[in-house]
């Protein structure tokens, strides 16, 4: 048993070294190209009961350095006085625009009705995402977000959340730091499979090219996921990284809010490709067996010389890979403590995947 355990430590400390190497290992090295973009942007935002965020977040979106741009808001069906305050605000703005989805209005659960009437409403053939609870870190962020659409269809962006005191908000920004290295990387490599809808941009076109979310309308989520997966190709897909075209988002404030958020973004994983799904489940399986195995090897009085040159092997390597990617995400602040993060965000994953197994019901607020 002994040996079986030897074995499979080993073969999980490679796969580690694997993802590092060749998939984690572009993103380090990757450099945003100087690109010139000064086409027209539809801004779009879907809103529901969000009357405290929009208030603090709308103007920093109407207030942008950009020649000409457009926000649009989708109101849908609220009921705290959205729409009041709204309506007021375009009175002030000119180039916002404002949709409203009565409360009689009868629509599949999720904002991919909202959105696609966002799109439809677009004057731009340019669509930059945000969320109303989300806000640009910058004045240049349609500047600096859309600079790729000059060469690429699709804009794979990045939406950080504030930093708070407490360990759940360190958990909350290590989980995002690790899901934008995968599909950052994972892009980088050709195997594109998301967006997330804080911060995503695409053309008009595609949308419409794609029947928009037919494919799964019935499912709450997957906007961004499964229609990126849906529109992607190797040529037509960009990331972006400069600091400039960052979002920021407000975390989540005590973990049964949180473990719901994640349930929810977990729905749609079962519905990627077979390859993504098994390199997604691959690296973090990996990761728990190795950490098992190493702790029993520990426990069992295996050659102490031998574990401590492998534990050094995989924490010098991850010390290593985070020191560049951390910084890129800004996170830095996690980088010392980041193996103790990872170790508690296993245990948080398999609680993730445990709730969604005896619960199916999803809803989006």
């Amino acid at each position: 048993m002994i040996l079986y355990l030897f074995y499979s430590c080993i073969l999980c400390l490679f796969i580690s070294l694997v993802y590092y190497i060749y998939f984690f290992k572009k993103l380090i090295y990757y450099e945003d190209e100087e690109t010139f973009f000064d086409e027209p942007v539809s801004v779009i935002i879907c809103a529901r009961n969000e009357l405290d965020n929009l208030q603090k977040n709308l103007f920093s979106f109407l207030n942008q350095n950009y020649s000409s741009f457009e926000i649009i808001i989708v109101n849908d069906q609220s009921i705290d006085n959205t729409n009041y305050f709204l309506d007021e605000q375009a009175k002030k703005y000119t180039n916002l625009k404002i949709v409203h989805i009565d409360k009689h209005v009868k629509h599949s659960i999720g904002k991919k009705f909202a959105l696609t009437l966002g799109i439809k409403t677009a004057n731009f053939d340019n669509i930059l995402l945000s969320d109303a609870d989300c806000s640009p870190v910058s004045k240049d962020w349609i500047s600096s977000m859309t600079k790729n659409f000059s060469n690429k269809d699709i804009i794979l962006g990045y939406g950080k959340y504030k930093t708070y005191p407490g360990l759940l908000n360190k958990l909350i920004r290590f989980d995002t730091f690790l899901i934008a290295i995968q599909y950052f990387s994972f892009s980088l490599n050709s195997l594109t499979y998301m967006g997330v809808g804080r911060n995503l941009a695409y053309k008009k076109e595609l949308f419409f090219k794609n029947k928009g979310f037919a494919n799964h309308l019935h499912i709450p989520s997957g906007d961004d996921d499964l229609f990126i997966n849906e529109i992607s190709s190797n040529e037509n897909v960009s990331i972006n990284l400069r600091n400039t075209s960052f979002t920021v988002s407000e975390p989540e404030s005590n973990y049964y809010d949180w473990i719901k958020q994640k349930r929810r973004h977990l729905t749609t994983s079962k519905l990627y490709k077979p390859q993504i799904k098994l390199l997604l489940a691959l690296y973090p399986l990996s990761n728990i067996i190795f950490w098992l195995s190493i702790i029993l090897l520990f426990v069992f009085n295996f050659s102490q010389n031998i574990l401590i040159t492998i534990l050094l092997i995989r924490l010098l390597n991850s010390y290593i890979s985070n020191y560049f990617l951390m910084k890129k995400l800004d996170v830095f602040d996690l980088y010392l403590i980041h193996p103790l993060l990872e170790f508690i965000h296993l245990i948080n994953q398999f609680i993730f995947h445990f709730f969604n197994i005896i619960s199916k019901k999803n809803t989006w607020n």
